[in-house]
């Protein structure tokens, strides 16, 4: 239903933020004022997926451990749940990701932006008893690699940023942003492309094959030339598809030329799909209606 991404330094607060987000809205899909569906809050972070603080010393560990989130992230978003997900998401382009798998699910989304000075950060990190304290070189460098959320870049907007001296998150301006913000549709290029059934080949090459035999029989059988013509197509089963033939003799290899031109425009279609409207039709009559039009606009006078 919903996915809000949490970003800031490391050690800035976001996990109590989290926590007070995460008890706000709990209390506003309880109220008596609530009249939607039955919702779930669920917090994602290193901690619920046991990510050590080591894990971002080195590029090499981090990458596996942003892959375990963002596969947690996947199997948690749904319909029925409103995912925060708390993490150093310092990365845009991690951010984007996320972005475009909450688009995939029609989710509403939001990013709420902890924003704390690097010293009190680092102060806080030296002061933790939990063992859960960045090494400090490693906090060093995240500060320093960190990609600040923008408000004007579609992925990290609405964005909502509190500042580390404020009591409290902005909880009724998200609650907005959740459960009333726009709905943003699939992006096309993060949408599966339909594939064309496993005999579409031997269909269209059937079809055009059938319809150039068909024409020439036609032309054969009729004193008078061109005109609107009714082709009987010998599938299974039999097809009937009418075209319109040019005021001459059509050749056999003119038909043959233009089936080749055809057959191989969608080839490439039943190979790798089609993105034209998420639509892949290679039935028969539909193939054999695609031919003749195309043989009706390519014909020469």
């Amino acid at each position: 239903m919903a996915l809000i991404t949490f970003s800031g330094y490391p050690c800035s607060g976001k996990s109590r933020r989290a926590d007070q987000l995460k008890s706000h809205l709990e209390s506003l899909l309880q109220a008596p004022s609530y009249t939607g569906r039955k919702l779930k809050v669920e917090i994602l972070s290193d901690d619920t997926l046991n990510i050590d603080r080591s894990a971002y010393d080195s590029s090499r560990s981090e990458k596996p451990a942003r892959g375990a989130l963002f596969t947690a992230l996947q199997r948690q978003m749904g319909q029925d749940t409103i995912l925060i997900v708390e993490s150093l998401n310092y990365i845009k382009g991690f951010r984007y990701q996320m972005y475009c798998a909450g688009r995939e699910l029609k989710l509403r989304m939001c990013t709420v932006y902890v924003l704390t000075p690097a010293q009190v950060c680092k102060r806080w990190n030296e002061e933790r008893t939990d063992g859960r304290k960045y090494a400090p070189e490693t906090l060093d460098n995240l500060i320093m690699r960190y990609e600040e959320p923008s408000s004007m870049v579609r992925w990290d907007s609405p964005l909502f940023t509190v500042a580390w001296e404020d009591a409290d998150v902005p909880a009724q301006d998200i609650w907005k942003a959740v459960t009333e913000g726009i709905v943003k549709p699939p992006n096309v290029g993060t949408q599966s492309v339909p594939k064309a059934p496993t005999d579409a080949l031997h269909i269209l090459e059937s079809i055009t094959t059938q319809t150039v035999s068909a024409i020439m029989s036609a032309q054969s059988m009729n004193v008078a030339t061109g005109g609107p013509t009714a082709l009987s197509l010998p599938s299974s089963p039999p097809l009937e598809v009418r075209i319109t033939l040019p005021p001459r003799n059509v050749t056999l290899s003119e038909l043959q030329r233009l089936k080749r031109q055809f057959v191989s425009v969608h080839k490439k279609a039943i190979v790798i799909g089609t993105t034209e409207k998420g639509h892949v039709e290679f039935g028969e009559r539909s193939v054999a209606e695609k031919f003749v039009q195309y043989l009706e606009e390519n014909f020469k006078p």
